[in-house]
């Protein structure tokens, strides 16, 4: 009878050398991060790189482990079987290009699946793809040769077992931790519902609604609150997916003159689309007379981070808010394109003159402030005389800032933040020459939309910002005094929903948008 490998000895000869995958997988995707930060001019010193090897080692190791474990258990399940007719000799090439192979698909299958374009950052490119699959391989190799090396017993011949247990660990994230407040003292009530993910709301003198929903919908709402049936025509073509889509719609300053009304959305194809701007005249029917005023450079692959909110400066510019596109971070930093920025731009889509970097050949000109991840609430704070946004962090540090012109917020060399596998992004949460967050949220809150309350209904909101929560499912209420910014309270969590945008109606009630494919226009008002 022929020889069989005991089933325990088996396993345990793949437990090592999953020990061992995991670990190099940990340390190569450790290693490609850092570098990208060293080409963007950062010093990372050997006591940085170390400490940031032993966290990843310590918070993406076990989570890769699963990822890997599984590509591994199947690739190695196959390989062996096919060693059956290619003979002991075979296992020592089939193993390790099964489990690169293995890799491969398990890391194109999560990438397609998850929320984010690339869930492992090492792997945005070829180079730290590759590495990666070689730890694949290696342990592949490893395990083959365990596996050949360890005694037989008599008996028929079968495929080598391979069983293990994982575990699947969820990342659920924390509320934040300020407190609602027990005994509400207002109604929230329902002004529209139907619409698919109403992204931003803005009003027109007359007291009518302007909403976008993104899939590509401008809808209005009459002064009443009714919901007319049909969408506007002449919204520019929107590609739509994922997070793109339709974003702000802003009346422009002389709205009753001219009825010219703004559009922010995503342009393009998934493997060539940007930010845009547009502006059309309000007419009976819809958008009239609609041009192009801006777009994005370079266009980028996928579809998340657009940033994509807008608000007029007194000095009758337009200030828009950009994303950093997921995938291409370290462009943040880079002036040269407009990824991960705040511009400002004329009415009419030309640079000011008196932009921090207009004029500069090498700089794009549009550019007011750079080192953004996903800027997705913006509002300007009149009283104060300050423009106030805030900003998506990874898993963790999520940012309100004061922007100032020429100004750099960091991203991604610094951050209170953690990539989606617990993976460091930095060494750093703070650096010299980088505006520090009055605020920052971690665990994340996912903030979007945000208003400074000016209204009279709430005196006790009174210049406080109110930011929508679409992780906590709250809006929250924060106060900016003597340079700091303190949360004070979380409010209308009774909701349960995602708040997508919020804003200050003309009356002084707060209107509030929830992200769902039946969202809804709420307002709220005192008891």
């Amino acid at each position: 009878m022929a020889a069989s490998v005991g089933w325990g000895r088996v396993v345990l000869a793949f437990i090592v050398a999953l020990i061992v995958g995991s670990v190099l997988g940990s340390l190569v995707q450790t290693q490609f991060n850092l570098q990208a930060l060293e080409g963007l001019g950062v010093e990372v010193s050997m006591g940085a790189r170390l400490e940031t090897t032993v966290q990843d080692l310590l918070n993406v190791a076990p989570l890769y482990a699963i990822l890997f474990g599984l590509s591994f258990l199947f690739s190695q399940v196959a390989a062996s079987l096919v060693a059956r007719l290619a003979g002991p000799s075979g296992r020592l090439w089939l193993c390790p290009l099964a489990a690169a192979v293995g890799l491969w698909a398990t890391f194109r299958i999560v990438d397609a699946l998850a929320p984010m374009p690339t869930l492992i950052a090492a792997t945005r490119d070829m180079g730290g793809l590759l590495a990666m699959l070689v730890t694949a391989a290696l342990s592949g190799l490893l395990f083959a040769v365990l596996v050949s090396r360890l005694p037989r017993k008599n008996g028929k011949a079968s495929a080598a077992p391979v069983a293990m247990l994982l575990m699947v660990a969820g990342l659920a994230l924390p509320e934040s931790d300020a407190v609602a407040d027990d005994a509400p003292n207002y109604t929230i009530e329902t002004v529209a519902s139907g619409l698919e993910h109403p992204w931003s709301l803005a009003f027109l003198p007359d007291g009518r609604m302007l909403v976008t929903e993104r899939p590509g919908r401008l809808r209005m709402l009459t002064a009443n609150g009714d919901l007319m049936p049909e969408p506007l025509d002449g919204v520019p073509e929107v590609f739509a997916s994922g997070q793109a889509g339709l974003f702000e719609v802003l009346p422009a300053r002389d709205f009753e003159d001219s009825r010219q009304i703004y559009l922010s959305y995503a342009c393009g194809t998934m493997d060539a689309n940007h930010a845009c701007l547009a502006r059309g005249q309000l007419g009976e029917q819809g958008l009239e007379n609609v041009s192009e005023l801006f777009r994005v450079q370079p266009a980028k692959k996928g579809s998340a981070h657009y940033g994509g909110r807008m608000v007029w400066l007194p000095d009758d510019t337009l200030v828009l808010t950009l994303g950093d596109g997921f995938d291409y971070r370290e462009q943040a930093q880079r002036r040269q394109n407009h990824i991960g920025s705040i511009v400002r731009l004329n009415p009419d889509g030309s640079v000011p003159d008196d932009n921090p970097f207009a004029g500069r050949d090498s700089y794009q000109g549009e550019i007011y402030s750079y080192g953004h991840r996903n800027v997705q609430g913006l509002a300007y704070d009149s009283d104060q005389g300050r423009l106030i946004a805030h900003e998506h962090g990874p898993r963790g540090g999520d940012e309100i800032n004061v922007i100032r012109p020429g100004a750099n917020y960091g991203w991604p060399v610094t951050t209170h933040g953690l990539d989606y596998t617990g993976a460091r992004v930095t060494p750093f949460e703070e650096r010299e020459g980088v505006e520090a967050p009055l605020l920052h949220w971690t665990p994340s809150i996912a903030p979007s939309g945000m208003t400074v309350y000016t209204g009279d209904l709430f005196p006790q909101w009174q210049g406080d910002l109110l930011v929508g929560g679409l992780v906590t499912r709250q809006v929250h209420r924060v106060r900016l005094a003597d340079g700091e910014a303190t949360e004070l309270e979380t409010l209308f969590g009774e909701l349960g929903e995602r708040i997508r945008a919020v804003v200050t109606g003309p009356d002084g009630s707060v209107y509030l948008l929830t992200d769902n494919a039946d969202g809804r226009v709420l307002r709220v008002t005192p008891d």
